[in-house]
């Protein structure tokens, strides 16, 4: 027994009930016993399916064995009779069961299942999505409904196959709706309730994903097994560095949005801690931050240790098999880069390999675009380190050259000492580049022209190469002064032209709101508030400029200059075009129910014309041939004309009814009562008038939050409109079901259904959509019973019939009682 290999586990994994996992096994039983194994069914569960169970010919069946619990008998699989049959392979339904307690029995089937494999018996098993344990509350706040009965993942994972059994949920829908998965009184709720669309998309994609990351296991033990450590393409992944600087924000949302472009791509965030390179500059609050977006984005943190930031970062990405790393642009200068070598971004590029790599630009967070001073052309420390350079760079040049005398001559020192002059009049400018020539000029004379030790000169040359030599100083630092001006205008006016150009974009895209507008004026000018005033401002402080007719731009803060003021005269501007759009988009909404009201009135108009003269012409006919003298009228001609004066009258009333009370809601003075309220209470009033409807069992359904009469008349309106579109023969279906703290009913036509493009006008009132019938009445039933039913805080909605068909949906909470009461019993039923 020692050498027993043990069993191999295959699971069938489906999103929903009726996917085909019991028949997928059976079959792949059948095939196998074909090839010679040895294959019984020690449980199948084909809950009455004919082409499942037909599917059980030709392979052995252990009977199962009868369990008494609390008075009654249940079926299970006999596990001793399998083990004692030893078959090659056991096929074994319903992977999530819960056994009947009682004779020793495991409490779960797959620990009977674990019994069998440890026998060294393969085992093939169903299971669906819902059942595992790891998505068992996520399961119940898609659909609603608690799953009791579920299986760790990890005995899951275990298995040595899992083949996921996939069907669309249309084509779900459409098995349920021709009986294939329930019989036929189930079909309605089901659909109704767990097998939505909506529910099954996301069980889907759940069972989907699942798979997927199980895949992406095997694949990784793979890799590392036999030791390959390329990058292979079979998920897109992005890992994307963050330093804790300034830029994560922008790189971060820049590599989601990689992530995004390819279904099921993964975002990995890394931080490589170490004291240098990456790591300077970190900023912990930043990075938790930080942190905290890359997982409101669906991403991954990650934190690993390394004094080689580059090699760190391209390691761990081969290690997750990423295929794509993004990382910020460096914060470093050009000249800093030049005299340090390449950066993090270079050598990461260089290491990458088949790894793609994005190097994001970025801006500093949280800093507005201020524009560039023309007071200032060079920065408070060149101004003070220009002067100071311009004294002492020439003593320090005159004490190496006196070190050196005899070796170079005057024309050498000469030049030497233009060099620091130019040197000097980069850093400062004139003022510094004319104190270092005056001072380098009295240096040259004292030390290096005979004379020496002198200030005067005996030889005319030298006397002109000096004065050449101050000549060409001043020339080269009005130059380089000159040139520092000339770029700082430049970029000066390329800020403004790209500040104006994003501004007057915005303004054309509709997208800048008027705070917007107001908050980047204050940002571009660095000030402290910019407010919209109907005065000009003459408070200290505040720079008011004209905006538009009767409007005042203000800025609180420094004095702007004049050039500054020309560009804020640009935006006042565009705050006035907005300004003056938003009052235009104001009239426009006033006007507009204006509009809609005049529409109503002509269609109520146009319908009152029809609809409420023919049942008062028919009343006031009948009633004038009672009253005739001329005319003997026999007891059923008088009956018949008193029931058709009658049934005219209520017609009457009812379309009066039905405009008054969409008046009331239109100027909602309608009157609610809600209190709790039962469908048997509301239903047989609702469709006394209507021999063609069906109404499903409701005993079981909670109570609700409702007007009654007003929820009496929703589901006459519908089921009357409903009544109308179904064919002769057929009736219309009323059911209801409660999921979620709501219950839905819902009335089912078998009608033509509703083109896609009528669902839109369907709720407007006066509308008869697919009525060639102008004796159908006004056309309020759709519009009036939304607007109920949305008073009573529920909901109305169309959806298709499965099958064809249009059904109306009426959500309505459940009443506080009955949620009270449905816990109660689900308590009581849990226990």
């Amino acid at each position: 027994m020692s050498d027993l290999r043990p069993g191999r586990l295959k699971v069938y994994l489906g999103a929903a009930p009726g996917v085909g996992k019991t028949y997928r096994m059976l079959d792949e039983g059948r095939r196998r016993a074909a090839r010679g194994a040895n294959v019984v069914v020690g449980f199948a569960e084909c809950h009455g399916r004919p082409h499942t169970e037909a599917m059980l010919d030709g392979l052995e069946t252990v009977p199962r064995v009868s369990c008494p619990y609390r008075g009654g008998e249940f079926e299970e699989m006999d596990l001793a009779a399998v083990l004692d049959r030893r078959p090659q392979v056991a096929i074994v339904d319903e992977f999530a069961h819960s056994n009947v307690p009682g004779d020793g029995r495991n409490p779960k089937r797959w620990q009977d299942i674990g019994t069998l494999l440890g026998a060294g018996i393969d085992v093939i098993t169903a299971l669906n999505i819902q059942h595992l344990e790891s998505l068992n509350d996520v399961v119940e706040k898609i659909t609603g409904v608690p799953q009791h009965e579920t299986v760790p993942d990890e005995v899951v994972r275990r298995a040595w196959q899992i083949e996921l059994v996939d069907m669309p949920p249309e084509g779900l829908r459409r098995r349920m709706a021709h009986g294939n998965i329930y019989t036929p009184e189930k079909v309605d709720a089901a659909l109704a309730n767990y097998f939505r669309p909506g529910n099954l998309t996301a069980l889907r994609q759940l069972a989907l994903l699942w798979v997927a990351d199980r895949v992406d296991e095997a694949l990784q033990e793979y890799r590392s097994q036999h030791g390959i450590g390329g990058v292979w393409e079979t998920r897109e992944r992005v890992v994307v560095a963050l330093t804790g600087g300034p830029e994560g924000d922008t790189v971060i949302r820049r590599a989601a949005r990689i992530a995004d472009r390819s279904v099921g791509g993964d975002l990995l965030a890394v931080h490589v801690a170490r004291s240098d390179g990456l790591a300077a500059g970190v900023s912990h609050a930043s990075l938790a931050r930080q942190r905290r977006l890359v997982e409101d984005l669906g991403g991954s943190y990650h934190s690993v240790v390394g004094d080689d930031a580059a090699g760190a970062l391209v390691e761990f990405a081969r290690a997750e098999n990423a295929t794509q790393l993004v990382l910020g642009t460096s914060r470093r200068g050009r000249l800093a880069r030049f005299l340090t070598g390449p950066g993090t971004g270079e050598t990461v590029t260089e290491l990458s390999g088949d790894i793609d790599v994005h190097r994001v630009t970025h801006e500093r967070a949280g800093r507005g675009t201020l524009l560039p001073s023309r007071r200032r052309t060079l920065s408070t420390a060149r101004l003070i380190a220009g002067p100071v350079a311009g004294l002492v760079l020439p003593v320090l040049l005159t004490i190496v050259l006196a070190q050196l005398r005899g070796t170079l001559n005057l024309t050498s020192d000469a030049l030497l000492f233009l060099l620091a002059v130019v040197g000097v009049a980069c850093i400062g400018g004139v003022v510094s580049a004319v104190i270092a020539s005056v001072t380098a000029s009295l240096l040259l004379n004292y030390w290096f022209i005979p004379p020496v030790g002198q200030f005067t000169m005996s030889d005319p040359n030298a006397l002109l190469a000096l004065g050449v030599f101050a000549v060409v100083a001043a020339t080269v630092a009005a130059v380089v002064d000159r040139s520092l001006r000339l770029s700082r205008r430049s970029a000066r006016a390329t800020a403004e032209a790209e500040t104006m150009s994003s501004l007057a974009g915005s303004i054309v895209r509709g997208e800048a709101t008027i705070p917007a507008l107001l908050d980047r004026t204050r940002e571009t000018f660095g000030m402290e508030s910019a407010d919209l005033v109907d005065e000009p401002p003459d408070a200290p402080g505040v720079t008011g400029v004209a905006a538009g007719p009767g409007d005042w731009l203000a800025l609180r803060g420094r004095t702007l200059s004049s050039s500054e003021r020309r560009v804020l005269a640009a935006f006042a501007a565009h705050v006035g075009s907005a300004v003056e759009r938003a009052r235009l988009a104001e009239a426009a909404a006033e006007v507009e129910p204006v509009k809609a009201a005049d529409r109503l009135r002509t269609a109520l108009l146009r319908a009152v014309g029809h609809d409420l003269r023919t049942p008062l012409a028919a009343g006031w006919a009948a009633v004038t041939s009672l009253r005739s003298r001329d005319v003997a009228f026999s007891p059923a001609d008088r009956d018949e004309l008193l029931a058709t004066a009658d049934e005219s009258m209520a017609k009457l009333n009812r379309l009066v009814e039905n405009l008054l009370d969409l008046s009331r809601l239109e100027a909602g003075a309608l009157t609610l009562n809600l209190r709790t309220t039962s469908l048997e209470e509301v239903l047989p009033m609702a469709l006394a008038d209507v021999p063609k409807a069906e109404v499903a069992e409701v005993e079981a359904i909670p109570a609700v939050l409702a007007d009654p009469p007003l929820l009496e008349r929703v589901i006459a309106n519908l089921v009357g409109n409903a009544a109308r579109h179904t064919p002769p023969g057929k009736k219309v279906l009323v059911t209801a079901s409660a999921l979620a703290g709501r219950v839905e009913l819902r009335v089912v036509d078998r009608g033509p259904g509703l083109p896609a493009d009528g669902r839109d006008r369907l709720f407007e009132p006066f509308q008869r959509l697919g009525d060639t019938d102008n004796t159908t009445g006004l056309g309020l039933g759709l519009a009036l019973a939304r607007g109920l039913t949305e008073a009573m805080t529920g909901t109305l909605t169309p959806e298709d019939t499965p099958g064809g068909g249009l059904t109306m949906v009426v959500s309505l909470p459940i009443a506080p009682q009955a949620v009270a009461a449905r816990a109660t019993e689900q308590s009581i039923g849990g226990a």
